[in-house]
C-alpha cells in the first residue's frame, strides 16, 4: 500500500474514496476494527464510506492501495453495496472511541480520546497502536496536557463509554452539510446519537433536525430542556418546525410556541392552522417579498443571500406592503433569470409576471403537483381570500409530502459487515 505507515483514523474522515480510474465512489465516515483478544490492539479491517443516497458500504482495507492527504485510492472499482452494518466484535474507531473517557493505567489518571492512530505492522496488518489522549483536569480554566499512548497502557478502551461526550466528533463532523451529519447522526445508539446532536449549536442543530426522520426530531428536541428547544425551533423554517411541532402533543405544542419569540412563534402557529395535504401545509411563509418600487440590484442582492436554497431564491415575489406575510396584495413573480436580463436600476413593477393563477391555502397536493409540473415552476405563490401573500409552495417542498413519510430513514435492507 503506497500510503504513509501510521495514519490518524480522524483524518480519514470525509475524504473521497476514488477507484482505480479516478471516479469518486463515496467518502469516508468511519474505520472499522476487529477485537482480539486479551488486550491486544484491534485489527482495522476496512473503511466504511458515506455513498450516495444515504448508503453506508464497507470496503475492506486490502482493497485500499493508497491513503493520500486529500484522498483514498481503491485496488477496484467492483464494489458490494449492500449496507454496512457493525458485526458482533467489530469496533467502529470514531464512532465508539472519539471523547471516550478512559484511565492511564501507569497513574490511574482520567483522560478523554481526542485520536486514534492505525498503523501497518511488518506484514501489512493495519492495528490501532497509537491513541491521542487529553488529561482530564479539576481546573476549568486549564486544558489537560495532550499525550500519546499504546492501546495497551490505557484502560476504559472498550465496553460500555461513560460520560463519552462529544467534542471531538463534532470537530471530525465539522464541515459536513447537514444532510450527511443527519446520516451520521441516525447511524449512532439512540444514546450517543442524543448526546452528539444535543452538542450541536442551536444553528447547525436546526439545520440538522430538518434533515431526519419525524421520530429522530421528536426524540432529540424531547432530550433538550424545554427552554433551548424553543430556541432550536426559532432557528428552523417555520414550515419544518410547524412539521416537527405536528408531531408533537397538544400541550407540549402549546408549551413551547409560548417559550418562543411571538415574531417567530405567530407563522408557525398559522401553519399548524392548515389542513394536512393542503398548499398552506407544506408552503414556507417566508418567501422573498419585495415591492413593486424596488429594484433588479436590490432583489438580486436577496437572492444571493447565503442561507437560501435553491427553490427559495430562484424567484422574488412582488406586492404590496408590508412585506412580511400575510403581504398587502400581491401582484406577481419575477424569476431570477429574468432579472439577470433587465438594467439594474429596472423597478420590479415593470417586469413583474403575473399570469399564472396563485394556489389557495386549501389547495391540494395534487393540484399544487399538477400546477408545478405544467408550467415547469420550482415554486408557486399561496394567497388568501384578500389576495394577500400568505406563503410559496416550493418543489422541494412538494418532493417532502409525496415521499413516503419514512424516506429519510436510512434503508435497512441488505448489511454486510468487515
Amino acid at each position: 500500500m503506497t500510503t504513509a505507515t501510521r495514519i490518524y483514523v480522524a483524518r480519514l474522515a470525509g475524504l473521497p474514496v476514488f477507484d482505480p480510474n479516478g471516479d469518486q465512489g463515496g467518502r469516508v465516515r468511519d474505520a472499522v476494527a476487529r477485537l482480539r483478544n486479551g488486550n491486544q490492539a484491534p485489527r482495522v479491517v476496512g473503511l466504511v464510506a458515506e455513498m450516495p443516497l444515504r448508503r453506508r458500504i464497507f470496503l475492506p482495507i486490502g482493497r485500499v492501495t493508497a491513503i493520500e492527504p486529500d484522498s483514498v485510492v481503491l485496488s477496484t472499482g467492483t464494489l458490494n453495496l449492500r449496507r454496512f452494518e457493525k458485526r458482533p466484535g467489530e469496533l467502529l474507531v470514531l464512532e465508539e472511541l472519539l471523547d471516550r473517557r478512559v484511565t492511564i493505567v501507569e497513574d490511574d489518571r482520567p483522560a478523554t480520546v481526542v485520536d486514534v492512530a492505525m498503523e501497518a505492522d511488518r506484514t501489512g496488518e493495519w492495528i490501532l497502536t497509537r491513541i491521542a489522549l487529553r488529561e482530564v483536569t479539576s481546573r476549568l480554566t486549564r486544558r489537560g496536557h495532550l499525550q500519546q499512548l499504546e492501546w495497551g497502557e490505557i484502560s476504559g478502551l472498550i465496553g460500555a463509554a461513560d460520560q463519552q461526550g462529544a467534542a471531538n466528533l463534532l470537530a471530525v463532523l465539522d464541515n459536513m452539510r447537514p444532510a450527511d451529519l443527519a446520516n451520521v447522526l441516525q447511524d449512532l445508539s439512540n444514546s450517543r446519537r442524543v448526546e452528539v446532536a444535543t452538542a450541536l449549536d442551536d444553528e447547525r442543530l436546526a439545520d440538522v433536525l430538518e434533515e431526519l426522520p419525524e421520530h429522530d426530531q421528536v426524540e432529540i428536541i424531547g432530550a433538550l430542556n424545554p427552554e433551548r428547544a424553543a430556541d432550536v425551533l426559532e432557528e428552523m423554517d417555520p414550515d419544518d418546525a410547524a412539521d416537527l411541532l405536528a408531531e408533537l402533543p397538544k400541550p407540549d405544542q402549546e408549551v413551547l410556541l409560548d417559550l418562543m419569540q411571538p415574531e417567530e412563534a405567530d407563522p408557525v402557529r398559522r401553519l399548524l392552522d392548515y389542513l394536512p395535504g393542503t398548499a398552506g401545509s407544506v408552503m414556507t411563509s417566508e418567501p422573498i417579498v419585495l415591492t413593486p418600487d424596488a429594484t433588479v440590484a436590490e432583489a438580486l442582492a436577496r437572492i444571493r443571500e447565503p442561507q437560501l436554497s435553491p427553490a427559495v431564491a430562484a424567484q422574488v415575489f412582488v406586492a404590496r406592503p408590508p412585506m412580511a406575510t400575510p403581504t398587502g396584495r400581491f401582484l406577481g413573480t419575477v424569476h431570477f433569470q429574468r432579472l439577470l436580463r433587465e438594467p439594474p436600476a429596472e423597478m420590479l413593477g415593470g417586469v413583474v409576471v403575473n399570469d399564472i393563477d396563485p394556489l389557495e391555502p386549501d389547495t391540494p397536493l395534487a393540484e399544487i403537483t399538477r400546477r408545478l409540473a405544467t408550467y415547469n415552476l420550482v415554486s408557486i405563490a399561496v394567497v388568501d381570500e384578500k389576495d394577500r401573500l400568505v406563503g410559496a409552495v416550493t418543489v422541494d417542498d412538494v418532493l417532502d409530502h409525496l415521499l413516503p413519510r419514512d424516506w429519510r430513514d436510512r434503508d435497512p435492507a441488505g448489511t454486510t459487515g468487515g
